[in-house]
């Protein structure tokens, strides 16, 4: 279950640019296979004799963090006990890079790149595009103990919706990422009050962020601390989600909350939870939500072995 949001738009440009000045032969015969968007989850899936299923949610950003939702819902069912599930995505050339300057959305911040990405800071402009990757092995819990497998942490709950609202931008008052987050923490089995720490999809986009923060206030209140980790790795588009809830795992089960040093001036309303995360600390576990396709995770506990999906 590896999402992407382009898929292989390099492999196709390349492949156009040999048969317009070499001609038809010097084209590769994998040129489909490798601009398919479901191309890493298939060769994943042969590579680890993955005979359940091979899946690939082309979802924009949220294509990561909804496999893991896909997931989730798989290991649920029964249908299987493993999945390899998160997100991919290698789209830095001239037309994409083209396309997202012409919609408005890229950091025109090229005097200083190291603090272009600068998530609900006053002054942000756009994102800075970045490549990766991310996956996680996610189990059953029977499994998990079964095979010795050293659990990280556990996928308690997760929320899927859309916005009907635009094609490119999101709803200005966050309605339909509060609806996610707000059903991934029911789907925990939580409460608004337990979430702790919330990684926010933050992009550094002038609409986005704000969305964003009203989202989050909306769902869960003022109390989370928020991280937004594309201060630091730019926007991985359909890979963003998988690679940051790693990010957001690693940082549930270390106590540590990652440190992000982008940003000079808050937007208005934010400031206050935003200086609690604004440098590296250490932090009691407690459950997280993951902004995309919005998923919760909390720390491994023997008491709820058989109710969580262990990652």
């Amino acid at each position: 279950m590896i999402g992407t949001g382009i898929g292989g738009a390099v492999t196709l440009l390349d492949q156009d640019d040999l048969l317009e000045r070499d001609g038809l032969r010097k084209v590769s015969p994998l040129t489909v296979p490798m601009l398919m968007p479901n191309g890493p989850a298939a060769w994943v899936g042969i590579e680890y004799g993955a005979r359940g299923g091979v899946h690939a949610p082309v979802s924009a950003c949220a294509s990561g963090a909804e496999a893991l939702a896909w997931a989730l819902n798989l290991l649920r069912s029964g249908e299987v006990d493993v999945v390899l599930a998160g997100g991919a995505e290698a789209c830095i050339t001239g037309i994409t890079v083209a396309g997202f300057v012409q919609a408005r959305t890229l950091s025109q911040r090229n005097d200083e790149p190291e603090r272009a990405s600068r998530p609900f800071d006053t002054g942000r402009d756009g994102f800075v595009l970045g490549e990766g990757a991310g996956v996680l092995v996610l189990e059953r819990a029977e499994h998990a103990a079964a095979r010795g497998a050293t659990v990280h942490g556990r996928l308690a709950g997760a929320g899927l919706t859309a916005d009907a609202y635009h094609i490119t931008g999101p709803e200005p008052e966050g309605v339909g990422q509060s609806r996610a987050i707000a059903k991934a923490v029911r789907d925990a089995g939580l409460e608004p009050s337990d979430v702790g720490h919330v990684n926010c999809h933050a992009t550094s986009t002038v609409a986005g962020d704000v969305g964003e923060t009203r989202a989050v206030r909306k769902a869960l209140g003022d109390h989370p601390v928020l991280t937004a980790p594309k201060s630091a790795l730019g926007h991985l588009v359909g890979a963003a989600g998988a690679v940051e809830s790693i990010v957001t795992l690693l940082s549930i089960k270390e106590g540590v909350i990652p440190r992000r040093s982008t940003s000079r001036t808050w937007t208005r309303g934010s400031s206050s939870t935003w200086w609690r995360a604004s440098r590296a600390r250490r932090t009691s576990p407690r459950p997280s939500a993951t902004r995309s396709a919005s998923a919760a995770t909390t720390p491994p506990s023997p008491s709820r072995r058989s109710e969580r999906v262990p990652a």
